[in-house]
């Protein structure tokens, strides 16, 4: 079994960032990822796809080529296709790759599994043609392919970029139906002071909305009683926007409100989380460097509080100088001098979130959805039934398991699990920390016999 000083799970901005850094300082570093390429969701398949789309999907993904670059470096061991499933006392990192498991030992872990959308539970979405707009971005990314006839639902900025790239590409959408309201800009307007600091995502914001204006996509903000409507699969949405009711018929249906951090690695090393009201879901509890109360464990990136590609590129590099001196590479003093730039942008990268975060609340009804609206696929739970388990005497999530199986099925609740917590607590009239999440066991994503019957054979192997 190798050893190394520091294991990172995920290969995206955070990941990249440090396992470059870890490495000039002369550490040794396996890097972990589940995609056959460096780059994570948002810079995903950057080195083949820049040079065929690029102008398609601009210069922020074009940037992420500089840190795939950088992971050529003999310290990083940049183990592609890697799907880590356990990860034990001791730091023994489980994972399996080509059908084969394995392990790697480490001193340090840095998790930067990045996000996860937020699930938009609506009437309908479930039907074949809706998807998420991250998956949508993956499409075009990984195949250039965009989807004909589409309408883009939610709210935030991924919506504007996903449909000035689609414009671009020559097939716009239908529509932009958005949930965000007036009011919600508004009330964000007493963060503007801050939101100036990081005046350069305004601007960029700004700009899709004007190409998308100048493209002739068409706008319904703060909309309502949003419905996918169809039998087979997705044939119209339908909602109530400026006082009227619309039905745009479409093929495709992109849901978005937001993302929120991948905490499932987190969770299942017992690492403390917090709700975070503003952000409306749990991050983990770490200090400066994103090290966590697990000694040896550290946090950056998306999975640590949602803060955008640049914010997790230097926090991964942050917790990376942290790993240095504690592994005694370099000095205290060393460490705080690498570190006060990295602060500094930071803290001026940062100082926009407050005000996205208001502007773009995730949409009210896909919080709280209906009570005939299923919310865990896997086992096919409805909102009511969460709630009927309440008024059977439910408190948490893990309970919830017991009542209906929600959150047992192939995501182990990664994709329900904000939306169980947030109706068992409406109904108990309780808050989000005092009802819990799940609690996320081994193995972190599914594994079979013959993987675990390969990793024996393979570490008799290494013992002859």
């Amino acid at each position: 079994m190798t050893r190394v000083d520091l294991a990172i799970i995920g290969a995206g901005p955070a990941g990249m960032a440090a396992a470059a850094l870890a490495a000039r300082q002369g550490l040794r570093v396996t890097l972990l990822d589940e995609q056959p390429r460096a780059g994570g969701q948002i810079y995903r398949d950057v080195d083949r796809a820049a040079a065929l789309r690029g102008d398609l999907l601009g210069p922020d993904y074009t940037h992420g080529a500089t840190l795939t670059a950088a992971l050529k470096h003999s310290g990083v061991d940049h183990v592609s296709g890697a799907v880590v499933w356990a990860i034990e006392e001791g730091f023994a990192l489980s994972y399996t790759k080509d059908g084969r498991g394995a392990q790697v030992m480490a001193d340090r872990v840095l998790l930067a599994t990045g996000a996860i959308e937020r699930p938009m539970p609506l009437p309908g979405w479930t039907l074949p043609g809706v998807m998420t707009a991250g998956a949508g971005q993956i499409l075009l990314k990984q195949s250039g392919v965009l989807a004909r006839r589409a309408v883009l639902v939610g709210t935030g900025p991924l919506l504007y970029l996903t449909a000035a790239q689609m414009l671009r590409a020559g097939t716009p959408p239908l529509a932009l139906v958005e949930t965000a309201t007036r009011s919600d800009l508004l009330g964000a307007m007493r963060h503007l002071g801050g939101a100036l600091r990081g005046w350069r995502y305004l601007l960029k914001g700004l700009g899709l909305l004007a190409e998308l204006k100048r493209g002739g996509v068409k706008r319904h903000v703060g909309a309502t009683g949003l419905a996918i409507e169809g039998l087979a699969r997705a044939e119209a949405l339908s909602f109530s926007a400026g006082g009227k009711s619309h039905r745009i018929a479409c093929d495709t249906v992109y849901l978005h409100h937001g993302v929120v951090p991948n905490v499932q690695a987190a969770r299942s090393l017992g690492i403390a989380h917090d709700w975070n009201a503003a952000q409306a879901c749990f991050l983990p509890r770490l200090d400066i460097w994103g090290q966590s109360d697990v000694p040896g464990i550290y946090v950056a990136g998306d999975s640590a509080g949602i803060g955008g590609a640049k914010v997790a590129e230097e926090a991964g590099r942050l917790a990376a100088l942290h790993v240095a001196q504690a592994a005694g590479r370099i000095t205290q003093t060393e460490l705080d001098r690498q570190a006060a730039p990295l602060r500094a942008t930071l803290a001026r990268e940062r100082a926009v979130r407050p005000f996205l975060d208001r502007a773009y609340p995730p949409c009210p009804e896909a919080l709280a959805p209906a009570d005939a609206t299923l919310i865990c696929r896997c086992e096919e739970v409805t909102a009511g039934d969460i709630r009927n388990y309440a008024s059977l005497g439910c408190v948490g999530p893990n309970q919830a398991k017991a009542f209906g199986r929600a959150g047992m099925g192939p995501c182990q609740g990664r994709y329900c699990g904000l939306t169980v917590t947030a109706l068992l607590a409406e109904a108990n009239g309780q808050t989000p920390d005092a009802t819990g999440y799940y609690r996320v066991r081994a193995p972190l994503k599914p594994v079979t016999l013959g993987e675990l019957a390969q990793m024996d054979q393979t570490a008799q192997d290494a013992a002859e």
